[in-house]
């Protein structure tokens, strides 16, 4: 019994990774991608973030605000590479490829997990590329191997939730206008009800609320207290792991419910 056991969660594992290397295939045919990407970043790290931290407006507890916000951002970049992720689906489904994944024999749940890591990945480029902008501009970062791939790690996890999210709504809404709408009306108030760009204490108390229940805010905390040298957790990094892996698995098994909806 067990060695069956193994053996399909083995199989799972194949198929999954299966589909996670055909949409990294897709990255590797179309590397602009990742460039176009970049442009909002550096803007908001070298605009945004260097007039802020001028100025002095956004109290951060002792931290410079350029090094508050570069986690944000990171968070943020996730965020926006991965809300428009399902349109991808709509476009295997018009080429004829998603009829082929869906008369497969693998679980539905492998392949939305094989998805939202090919979406979690292509997060990974950019937070290279912050990385990088934020040591130039003089961010205090922590450089322990350990940390770093920590970061890594919540990136793909972050990226992950969002990619899974926006396949949920590519089933519902099935058309790319559509999509695209609602996954713009969904960034700005997920990304200005976390704590990317300002404390959660300068919030209203409804808007405080509404951080507590957004995955992103989670995201940037973890991300913040391993990228600086000098922040802390607001709830603690296993309260971010556990908030972010729950709501992904609550949306894979909901993803995988819904994925052949997308044909009709």
């Amino acid at each position: 019994m067990a060695a069956n056991h193994g053996a399909e969660l083995l199989a799972s594992w194949d198929q999954t990774s299966a589909i996670a290397e055909a949409e990294l295939r897709k990255l590797r045919h179309d590397p602009i991608e990742l460039f176009t990407r970049i442009v909002q970043p550096l803007l908001w790290l070298l605009i945004f973030g260097k007039v802020m931290d001028r100025i002095r407006a956004i109290p951060t507890g002792g931290l410079p605000y350029l090094d508050f916000l570069a986690p944000g951002i990171l968070a943020q970049s996730a965020l926006f590479i991965s809300i428009f992720y399902g349109l991808s689906a709509i476009w295997e489904r018009d080429s004829g490829v998603l009829t082929r994944y869906l008369v497969s024999p693998a679980p539905r749940w492998t392949l939305v997990l094989g998805k939202a890591l090919g979406g979690g990945v292509r997060s990974l480029s950019q937070a290279i590329v912050i990385f990088g902008l934020a040591a130039a501009l003089g961010v205090q970062i922590r450089w322990q191997p350990g940390a770093i791939l920590a970061i890594l790690a919540f990136t793909l996890l972050g990226s992950a939730l969002f990619s899974t999210l926006s396949l949920i709504v590519a089933c519902l809404v099935k058309t790319r206008e559509r999509l695209m709408g609602i996954g713009q009306l969904l960034t700005m108030p997920l990304f200005f009800a976390s704590n990317a760009i300002y404390p959660l204490h300068l919030m209203p108390g409804w808007l405080r609320v509404l951080s507590h229940i957004n995955p992103l805010t989670y995201l940037v905390d973890a991300l913040r207290t391993l990228m600086l040298a000098q922040a802390h957790s607001a709830v603690g990094l296993a309260t971010d792991l556990a908030v972010l892996t729950l709501t992904l698995t609550l949306l894979i098994l909901l993803a995988a419910k819904l994925y052949p909806r997308i044909l009709v």
